[in-house]
């Protein structure tokens, strides 16, 4: 591949020129191209020519970038903290096992994994705060850590105010400390008990970061949101204020919905109208709404999330190792919904890769036999095109250019190593798209450009030295939990409490204990 940049320092971030031997511009829509030149200037492609290769050299395939419309921008996976095999609800108190740690360390080596694998727009739904520091902080060092590694991010200040341990009918958790055993309910009452912080303190926050991310320049790669965190841990009263904040500021709003089973059964004991119905009647149901998940989200609630313009973030990953259940992909793009995709930090081997989360949506949802549920267009709308709407609310025109490669669109591509992917290199007419969908990964991106900025480098992030980011904060981890009791002390509670829970919502959740 041939890549060359101005000579200009200013212009070297967003300028550039490579060769493919196979362009995709808007696979499922755009045949493939071969032998083309693809180059950018200011941070958006400006021509796209036809180009003599020379034999003997090797091969790439371009690609439009990928995004990631859901994910909190967590360090250390699932497996590393003990969680495997748990579904969500006695999973989510294994993410505090180890905490406190240095913001910009975990945000950083998390987005150089994303951006290696080829995604240049991530959601950063911030609900694994750290701490330590005041949150504006915090804040601060998680969009340092964007404009480093290069990417664009939508951070979502998280907001709660009930139901910290578990789901109950009236979001007390004293019901839920009397069903645990008596050796634990003081440290898991003191760590995981809800600690209402008024609405007017909570909007304030979201106000107080994006005023930081404007003064200090960041609005290039951070958007602000609202980040309620589900229906079941915010109040009614929270949720309006965020609604009515969202509709007078025009700031997107991302936050989970109909996750798993048990959420979909608190829903419908708690709002018997319908819990989508419900966010509409709030006002919160709009085009600036994402609602990750919705797993367990039935056919006219679709169909009303897709006549208000609202987007869903499916996880399939994510849902599968949770044993949350396979989302009603099909349904949605059945209805008119906009989906796009979501690894939540639990992409299939737990490393990121947005190029075979791709794969498996697609091998699980497009249909059986001869039926077609979900067409190749569609897939890519999934994974690239409709992602930037939820993380940077990408809307008019600018969507349209979105997870595309023409002329004016922002310069978001990948390179792969074609002669690795089309390693046996037998029949020169096969559709390098159809390859790409039968194997191609994250370890096959070569280099990655995010609004024309080159970001990964043959292979190798350019922004940070992600290797040495990561031996620092894995280091500074295991020093301090080396000899730490506290930590020991609470991963045996974590484990303690995923026994306790595991039969208090097969069987005391709608049987009285709760009320």
């Amino acid at each position: 591949m041939s890549t060359s940049f101005s000579s200009s320092a200013a212009e070297a971030a967003t300028a550039f020129e490579v060769n493919g031997d196979w362009l995709l511009a808007d696979p499922g829509v755009v045949p493939a191209q071969a032998g083309v030149r693809v180059s950018a200037v200011d941070g958006r492609f400006n021509a796209i020519t036809p180009v003599a290769l020379p034999a003997g050299r090797a091969r790439r395939l371009l690609l439009p970038a990928l995004a990631n419309a859901h994910d909190h921008a967590r360090h250390f996976r699932s497996s590393t903290l003990g969680a495997t095999g748990q579904p969500l609800e006695t999973w989510l108190p294994f993410l505090g096992t180890v905490s406190a740690l240095d913001p910009y360390l975990c945000a950083a080596t998390s987005f150089a994994r994303s951006v290696r694998k080829g995604v240049t727009h991530l959601m950063v739904h911030y609900t694994t705060v750290q701490g330590g520091m005041p949150y504006v902080d915090e804040a601060r060092a998680v969009a340092r850590a964007a404009r480093d590694v290069g990417v664009r991010i939508g951070f979502a200040v998280a907001m709660r105010d009930r139901n910290g341990i578990a789901y109950t009918l009236d979001g007390d958790d004293a019901p839920v400390l009397a069903a645990l055993r008596p050796g634990i309910r003081d440290a898991v009452a003191g760590r995981l008990k809800v600690r209402p912080v008024a609405l007017a303190a909570q909007l304030a926050l979201v106000d107080e970061v994006a005023a930081m991310v404007d003064a200090e320049g960041f609005g290039e790669h951070v958007t602000v949101q609202y980040g309620p965190t589900a229906v079941q841990w915010c109040s009614p009263a929270l949720l309006q204020a965020i609604a009515q904040a969202s509709a007078d500021t025009g700031r997107p709003v991302h936050m989970h919905l109909l996750e798993t089973r048990i959420q979909r059964e608190w829903a419908d004991r708690m709002h018997p109208q319908g819990i989508v119905r419900y966010l509409d009647d709030i006002g919160l149901l709009s085009p600036r709404l994402t609602l990750a998940h919705c797993a367990w989200a039935r056919p006219d609630e679709l169909a009303l999330i897709a006549e208000r313009g609202a987007t869903i973030a499916v996880n399939t990953s994510s849902n599968l190792g949770l044993k949350s259940g396979i989302a009603p992909l099909p349904e949605m793009l059945k209805q008119g919904c906009r989906v796009a995709m979501g690894l939540d930090g639990m992409a299939f081997d737990e490393d990121d890769d947005a190029l075979r989360e791709a794969r498996l949506a697609y091998a699980l949802h497009r249909g059986w036999s001869f039926d077609e549920t979900m067409t190749i267009d569609q897939l890519w709308g999934f994974a690239a095109r409709n992602g930037p709407h939820s993380v940077r609310g990408v809307r008019g025109a600018a969507a349209a250019d979105a997870g595309r490669i023409v002329v004016g669109a922002p310069a978001d591509l990948v390179a792969l190593d074609w002669d690795v992917v089309d390693d046996e290199a037998l029949l020169p007419d096969n559709d390098p798209l159809a390859q790409l969908l039968a194997r191609a990964h994250g370890g096959h991106i070569t280099d990655v450009w995010a609004a024309g900025r080159h970001v990964v480098a043959e292979g190798r992030v350019t922004g940070v030295d992600a290797p040495a980011l990561q031996a620092e904060l894995l280091a500074r981890t295991r020093a301090m939990l080396a000899g730490s009791a506290p930590h020991a002390d609470w991963r045996a509670t974590v484990q303690a409490l995923a026994q306790d829970l595991a039969p208090f919502y097969q069987h005391g959740l709608f049987s009285g204990c709760c009320r």
